[in-house]
């Protein structure tokens, strides 16, 4: 490896990198297409107003988040103690069920609001185990020196997945309501089929041998003592939390923009779109100055991008707001990936990344909660500016709270952890 100058140029990369893309597209195709037959089922077989199928929206990322709450400790002990191409394997067979399920329900015509509930709860389960183990392998397959290069292709990898994802999946429901779903379940499989090509990724044994309760409290505990990490984690699960706005994005595409389940799937490829070409540009100029400002910094645009999509009521700026928002989140996400990977020791990487997906889930599916709660008491475009405005001063706050942010000049854990030393 040591000629290699690019992830890309590996092999098991470039499996890792494509079972991901599959993965994402796949995942984000459902979710976008449950929330809005979610929305258009309250609406139209149980004849709810606005605010009440806006609240369901919220009931659906609360279900999806009670099993990612339950069983993150589980997820990350299996990545710490497993084979992890099994455990992404086993996630990736399991939500492969969800999406055959769904093809199957929307096939018949038999949905209807517990059977949605349902299959999410299923979907937020798998996805807790595909994260950690994906995270903990990328670490293992390339050399340290190219990890910030291959974080910012992993990410696109996400963004395109979450790009293309919505948009195939919203014009596919428009030929048949049923088919994104059948596409979903063949594109698991296959992400399945490319994750067992990757050579084997055994978790390293540090000597300990612990009760797995005992191994699955460490990842918190660790995170917990270690202020900086704990900065970097919490700061996106507030942030995101009080300025999610993808939870109300049917609310917006059937109520307040008029464009339906097509525009739907662009507007919620929007933000991936933005974050895409960022993270594009990330992996040919990725940041290493003053990493812990300029994070800070692009979580205050994504929370007055947000202000400005909740208050817009024309299509192309609503487009254009998310598009800023998902570029600034892409900023922020980089950043605090790779200092988190490079912070966290090989053996307990698994463990750290299931917090850190715990913390990502919570803010996505709880911030779904709290966007439907918000918009059943003040309306979607109330929801949504608050949310905004929130994520700015949650920022603000942190900037205060964690020093060690905005003091991380570089990516070097020892630069950090100097800073760390200085923060009084």
């Amino acid at each position: 490896m040591q000629d290699v100058n690019s992830p890309l140029q590996i092999r098991d990369y470039q499996f890792f990198w494509l079972a991901r893309f599959l993965a994402v597209f796949s995942t984000l195709s459902m979710v976008v297409l449950i929330g809005y037959q979610t929305y258009d089922v309250a609406r139209s077989d149980y004849g709810m107003d606005k605010a009440q199928a806006a609240f369901q929206l919220g009931l659906l990322g609360l279900v999806q988040f009670i099993p990612l709450f339950l069983l993150t400790p589980v997820a990350g002990y299996a990545a710490d103690r497993f084979e992890r191409r099994k455990v992404a394997v086993f996630a990736n067979l399991l939500d492969s069920c969800s999406a055959l399920a769904l093809a199957l329900f929307t096939w018949f015509d038999a949905l209807n609001l517990p059977i949605l509930f349902t299959i999410a709860a299923a979907h937020g389960a798998a996805r807790i185990f595909t994260g950690p183990a994906l995270s903990a392998i990328a670490p293992n397959i390339v050399p340290p020196r190219l990890l910030p290069k291959a974080i910012a292709l992993s990410s696109i990898a996400w963004q395109a997945g979450t790009v293309i994802g919505p948009a195939v999946g919203g014009l596919l429901f428009g030929l048949s309501e049923s088919l994104p779903y059948f596409v979903s379940f063949g594109l698991l499989l296959t992400s399945a089929a490319l994750t067992l090509g990757i050579r084997p990724v055994h978790p390293p044994r540090d000597g300990k041998e612990l009760k797995p309760l005992r191994q699955m409290a460490e990842g918190l505990t660790f995170t917990i003592r270690q202020r900086f990490l704990l900065g970097c984690i919490t700061l996106d699960l507030f942030a995101v939390l009080l300025g999610g706005a993808t939870a109300l994005l049917p609310v917006y595409a059937r109520d307040i923009l008029h464009v339906g389940a097509e525009g739907l799937g662009i507007m919620r490829g929007a933000p991936a779109l933005g974050a895409g070409l960022v993270a594009l540009w990330l992996s040919f100029r990725p940041v290493e100055r003053n990493v812990g400002v300029k994070m800070l910094w692009a979580v205050v645009v994504f929370g007055a991008a947000t202000i400005g999509f909740g208050l817009s009521t024309e299509m192309w700026l609503s487009l254009t707001m998310l598009f800023v928002l998902g570029a600034a989140d892409m900023v922020s996400v980089f950043i605090r990936s790779t200092l988190v990977q490079l912070h966290t020791p090989d053996a307990m990487r698994g463990r750290v990344s299931s917090v850190s997906g715990l913390a990502i889930s919570a803010s996505n599916e709880l911030g779904e909660m709290r966007a439907g709660a918000f918009a059943a008491v003040m309306g979607s475009v109330g929801a949504v500016v608050i949310g905004g405005a929130g994520a700015i001063f949650i920022t603000a706050l942190w900037s205060w709270l964690f020093p060690e942010l905005r003091r991380a000049r570089t990516f070097d854990p020892q630069d950090s952890d100097d800073n760390k030393g200085r923060a009084t």
